[in-house]
């Protein structure tokens, strides 16, 4: 499956538009994990505890969107966006969505 954020891919082209795909990933944060990537995981500005969190999130919900737009025969994903939230009363859970038209190519 060829996904990308452009609307187009070059040197193909689009002979189908399926419609709209996406996947979602909700990962709670755990207390002991923010406590300790705040004392002990923080180098230069950056938790890699959290980082990680966000590529987790991230790989699930593309590989979310890209399940949906093969079950609907599609053979490529166009214009992806990827948005990043927190939600919960003190942004306890971060949430990763992906979205895009899902496509056929020749």
């Amino acid at each position: 499956m060829l996904v990308t954020t452009t609307p187009n891919i070059e040197g193909k082209r689009i002979t189908n538009y399926i419609g709209l795909v996406n996947g979602e990933a909700i990962i709670g944060a755990n207390l002991v994990k923010d406590f300790f990537a705040n004392i002990t995981d923080v180098v230069g500005g950056r938790s890699g505890a959290y980082e990680q969190g966000l590529r987790e999130a991230k790989s699930i919900a593309i590989k979310e969107m890209i399940d949906q737009a093969t079950r609907l025969g599609a053979n490529a994903i166009v214009g992806v966006d990827l948005d990043y939230q927190t939600i919960g009363g003190s942004g306890s859970m971060l949430m990763v969505s992906a979205n895009g038209t899902a496509v056929i190519i020749e």
